[in-house]
């Protein structure tokens, strides 16, 4: 078995639309742009606490992606439903970056918050413009690891 992303992505029974998924990484764009610009860790926080919204079974809770499926309906954009799955794994990397942001900030270690910082915010602008989940690229590396699966 070769070592490909779709070979062990992480699937769901639930679907999520693909525009909100990628208006998400333009609000965590701009919130990330906020915290660089003002470090302030207020918009690191709220970024944690929706993050676990969306990596948990709570999502209806989710300012942004609440936020993201007004815009996508004003705008009428046609829905593209895609399995939730590497969206649901990457709300929790992102969740775990903006623990991490956090604790850097109160450790006042600047430079892993801001290298962290940087790191998230080009996943985000990828999923943002592109429809890229880096996440999803590096899931494979993760189930090896955490399931010690051997790939030839």
């Amino acid at each position: 078995m070769s070592l490909k992303t779709y070979a062990v992505c992480p699937v769901s029974d639930k679907k999520v639309d693909e525009h909100v998924a990628r208006v998400n990484g333009i609000f965590t764009v701009l919130l990330l742009i906020i915290l660089v610009l003002t470090q302030s860790i207020i918009p690191v926080v709220f970024l944690a606490i929706d993050f676990f919204f969306r990596s948990s079974d709570y999502s209806k809770y989710s300012l942004i992606v609440n936020s993201s499926k007004e815009i996508v309906s004003y705008f009428e954009l046609k829905q593209n439903f895609i399995n939730a799955g590497p969206k649901i794994f990457a709300a929790r990397i992102g969740l775990i970056f903006n623990c991490l942001i956090i604790i850097s900030f109160v450790l006042n270690s600047f430079l892993p918050a801001y290298s962290l910082t940087g790191m998230l915010l080009l996943f985000s602008f990828l999923e943002a413009a592109y429809g890229i989940c880096v996440a999803c690229e590096i899931y494979p590396f993760v189930y090896r690891i955490l399931y010690k699966v051997k790939f030839q």
